[in-house]
């Protein structure tokens, strides 16, 4: 066995491959203190009796290591998280009961969740149905501030294994969903202590839509502003066997379930044809917190330092009409999808990803969360 590093010796495990960039060892390349590394999966059965998240992410210049697991069942939604000092090394991808195992890079990939205190295991694993997209670059500033700048892939696939809720065994086989990779710069942490006068982030308003069809997948995203002008915004249609296709529509007809700032439907022009988005709704309604996974969480907010290592586990109980508030604000959608492709039409399932903090002219929405009349 090695013996531990000492002193100023700052060599992990990345220092063994060829990534290098820089001079320096892997634990101190970059210098930015909100720079993070991700990995995000989804997954759902057709029928929406079953959805499921996970994500870990990293930290360099923190040294903190988190990752959640959540499950979505029968009314429930089942929220496990997990935190760790990393001490540099990036390539242990276990948090506590938590792990991402790397197969076959941008192919197959594993999740697995140990006993714990929570009544959630899992071992399962993701098949991509098709190499990544990757997503335009991410810039965007509060005033003079660089607050974001980062690179995104997308890849939608099958999963397989078994997921165990309170004593339930849930195979899993047959459910599809996406996964993502990103990194750079985005507020991580503990608050900025001293903000831009104009405040941090008064306005976001964030659309992502990955799809799943027999022969196609299809993403949607768009970040637009007060105005509802696009500063980052672009779709793909992946043929699966054939080439992927961009497309970047001017507009979006999209309408809010009124009381709330929540889609009912959105459409919009793919090129070439025709992309429709249904959230289900009523009894067929799966909506999934993304505050479960640390998004805009008060307390597992991403990067957040729990200390050498620390769990904690809660339940959400769904509640159709909740409150419009930061833990509710952020969700994902199971969303029924037409898409129409050289005049022939595709059925299919995915997510609609909504984030919609502050105005939004083009769709009529005001004040920091207003619901939509």
């Amino acid at each position: 066995m090695m013996p531990e590093k000492r002193g100023c010796n700052m060599l992990t495990k990345g220092d063994e491959y060829p990534l290098h960039q820089t001079p320096e060892p892997m634990a101190l390349s970059g210098g930015n203190r909100n720079f993070y590394d991700r990995y995000f999966f989804n997954g759902y059965s057709a029928d929406g009796k079953i959805f499921f998240a996970a994500a870990l992410g990293i930290y360099p210049q923190l040294d903190i290591m988190d990752a959640a697991f959540c499950v979505s069942i029968g009314g429930k939604q089942h929220n496990l998280r997990a935190s760790k000092r990393m001490g540099s090394e990036r390539l242990d991808l276990t948090v506590g009961p938590i792990t991402v195992t790397i197969i076959e890079p941008l192919e197959k990939l594993g999740l697995t969740v140990t006993g714990n205190d929570s009544p959630v295991t899992a071992a399962i694993q993701f098949t991509a149905r098709h190499h990544p997209i990757e997503e335009p670059r991410f810039t965007r500033r509060d005033g003079p501030r660089l607050m974001m700048d980062y690179t995104r892939l997308t890849q939608n696939g099958d999963w397989s294994g078994t997921i165990t809720v309170d004593g339930q065994d849930i195979d899993i086989a047959g459910c599809q969903g996406t996964r993502d990779r990103s990194w750079g710069i985005r507020p991580i942490g503990a608050a900025d202590s001293q903000p831009p006068p104009a405040g941090t982030f008064p306005q976001f308003w964030w659309l992502w839509t990955p799809l799943n069809f027999d022969r196609h997948a299809c993403f949607f995203h768009s970040n637009d502003d007060g105005e509802g002008l696009h500063w980052n915004r672009r779709g793909v249609v992946d043929a699966i066997s054939g080439e992927a296709k961009e497309f970047e529509p001017e507009t979006i007809d999209l309408s809010y379930h009124s009381g709330s700032r929540r889609i009912r439907q959105l459409a919009l022009d793919t090129g070439n044809g025709q992309l429709s988005i249904t959230p289900r709704t009523g009894d067929a309604a799966r909506t999934f917190y993304m505050s479960g996974l640390g998004y805009l969480h008060p307390l597992w907010g991403h990067g957040m330092d729990h200390g050498k290592l620390e769990t904690g586990y809660d339940v959400i109980t769904l509640d159709p009409t909740p409150a419009i508030d930061m833990t509710t604000i952020h969700i994902q959608a199971l969303s029924d999808a037409v898409l129409t492709v050289d005049g022939e039409e595709h059925h299919g399932i995915g997510v609609a990803e909504q984030l919609f903090i502050g105005l939004h002219a083009t769709s009529g929405l005001t004040g920091l969360m207003d619901p939509a009349p």
